[in-house]
């Protein structure tokens, strides 16, 4: 079972790759492998896992913004447990799929590991980790209308996944260019209105 305290992608991936070892996965699945103490290493693995080449299924992006939404909102509101609607706990997947998955994110997951460590700390605690979780929690509701653009929910899952991975190591450096990128989604999207 994952901790709070585990604070390595790769247990995460091992963690997956367990929950991962039948012939299909369900959210329920991996969820009874983290434990329902694991908030922050949820919500990253659920970013991760819109990284990797899962996103193209249809609905995925969906399944993952309901869950890193309602994951946040539970953090934002101090809930000590996980806590996801039996709907979703339900949704699974080829385990196959998920175990290629949980491959192809090894070698950028152990390069993330090797280079994170106590930096900014101010920006992972606070009053920013709520400022964070509130980003965690509006981000992700535009994916669902806009599933269908290629990389899309992928470039969402990366700047979630830079969030949390900070809150998750403790490392501002992550949390601070989740930031950057927000802003400089923000700004062209104006940019593109005017």
């Amino acid at each position: 079972m994952i901790r709070e305290t585990d604070h390595t992608l790769m247990l995460l991936l091992d963690g997956v790759a367990h929950a991962a070892r039948g012939e299909v996965v369900s959210v329920a699945d991996v969820l009874a492998e983290f434990g329902d103490r694991a908030v922050t290493p949820f919500i990253l693995l659920v970013s991760l896992l819109l990284v990797s080449p899962l996103s193209g299924v249809p609905g995925v992006p969906t399944i993952c913004a309901v869950i890193i939404v309602v994951l946040a909102a539970q953090a934002l509101l101090g809930r000590g447990t996980l806590w996801l609607p039996e709907w979703v706990k339900r949704r699974s997947m080829s385990a196959a799929r998920v175990r290629k998955a949980v491959f192809w994110m090894r070698k950028p997951c152990a390069f993330l590991d090797r280079h994170s460590r106590a930096r900014l700390r101010f920006l992972t605690q606070g009053l920013m980790r709520w400022v964070t979780l509130l980003i965690c929690v509006i981000f992700p509701l535009s994916w669902p209308p806009l599933e269908m653009l290629p990389f899309f929910s992928s470039f969402g899952g990366l700047v979630i996944a830079l969030l949390s991975f900070g809150l998750f190591t403790r490392d501002g450096i992550y949390v601070l260019a989740g930031y950057l990128i927000v802003g400089l989604s923000v700004t062209a999207t104006v940019i593109a209105l005017i």
